[in-house]
C-alpha cells in the first residue's frame, strides 16, 4: 500500500508494516467507501501524509498526539 501513497522515504519504511495491518486497510476501505458516496473528506487525501512527506524521520524531534 505504501507505494501508493506520497511519503518521504524513511517515513515510508517505517510505517509500512502498519500500512498492512487489518486496522489500516479497514479505515482506507471505509474512506474510499465514504469517498465514492459523493462524501467530502478532509484534508484531501493527497495531503493526509503531507507533514510526513516534508519532514524526515531523522530530523523529527518531537510529536505531539492529541
Amino acid at each position: 500500500m505504501t507505494d501508493r501513497i506520497k511519503l518521504e522515504e524513511s517515513w515510508k519504511a517505517a510505517l509500512a508494516p502498519e500500512f498492512e495491518t487489518a486496522r489500516m486497510q479497514a479505515l482506507r476501505r471505509f474512506l474510499v467507501a465514504e469517498k465514492a458516496a459523493g462524501k467530502t473528506i478532509f484534508p484531501q487525501s493527497t495531503d493526509w501524509f503531507r507533514a510526513l512527506d516534508l519532514t524526515p524521520l531523522p530530523k523529527v524531534r518531537v510529536v505531539i498526539l492529541g
